[in-house]
């Protein structure tokens, strides 16, 4: 359960201190007013000089989330752009995983949190640093997406609680759709390491490093001279 404050001075810090402590223990839906009311032994009107509402709740709980991404990850420095920026992304993701609802609020927030401003400012040097052009380091920001802040974004999310298809419904599928029935046949998600049913650790790592290598070909590409990828 939440830990619960008694006799504490209420602001907004708190507020959040305790929202994200109710995301920890049970996840993103427990977090409401009243919760966080209740945790703090006031009435839920009380956080309203502190916080609007609901949403202005979420916006701070994605600000601060990312916020502990950025005092990881900006401290990395490699003897490569690339090193550099996969292990950011890599100490990223361990902050997601103490904090996995992390992916759901930033996915659904519809204003970049302040404290990603300062991501993508390290971003932008260290790709500077490297030589990449206003133009490319602008399109590696966006090739990167989500993975600068630890995790990868799927389309449609597998709905973890529902019932595998009964053999018979395998069989049309497999009829039906040949390579998709193979591939859900041989390949099995890890569990270690992920943060949905399809971002494990093992596919985030694939496809960071896809995307580094191919940034590298095309910035060598531009300064006319090899990789230095490796």
């Amino acid at each position: 359960m939440a830990r619960r404050v008694v006799r504490e001075r209420l602001s907004r810090e708190l507020i959040v201190d305790v929202a994200m402590s109710l995301a920890d223990d049970e996840g993103l839906e427990a977090v409401t007013m009243r919760r966080v009311a209740t945790a703090l032994h006031c009435e839920a009107m009380s956080l309203y000089h502190h916080v609007p509402g609901k949403d202005a709740l979420l916006a701070a709980l994605t600000d601060r989330v990312v916020g502990l991404v950025v005092e990881v990850s900006v401290q990395v420095t490699a003897s490569t752009w690339i090193e550099t920026v996969r292990e950011r992304c890599l100490m990223a993701r361990e902050v997601l995983l103490q904090h996995p609802w992390g992916p759901s609020v930033l996915t659904s927030s519809t204003q970049m949190p302040p404290s990603a401003w300062v991501l993508y400012e390290h971003l932008l040097a260290t790709l500077a640093s490297a030589g990449f052009d206003d133009d490319l380091a602008h399109r590696a920001v966006h090739a990167l997406g989500s993975m600068l802040f630890g995790f990868s974004t799927e389309l449609f999310e597998p709905d973890g609680g529902a019932e595998p298809p009964d053999e018979a419904t395998m069989a049309v599928i497999a009829a039906q759709m040949p390579h998709l029935a193979r591939l859900a046949a041989a390949v099995v998600h890890e569990t270690d390491g992920a943060l949905s049913g399809c971002d494990t650790r093992a596919e985030f790592v694939f496809t960071l490093g896809l995307v580094l290598d191919g940034l590298e070909q095309e910035r060598a590409r531009r300064a006319g001279g090899p990789s230095s990828s490796v």
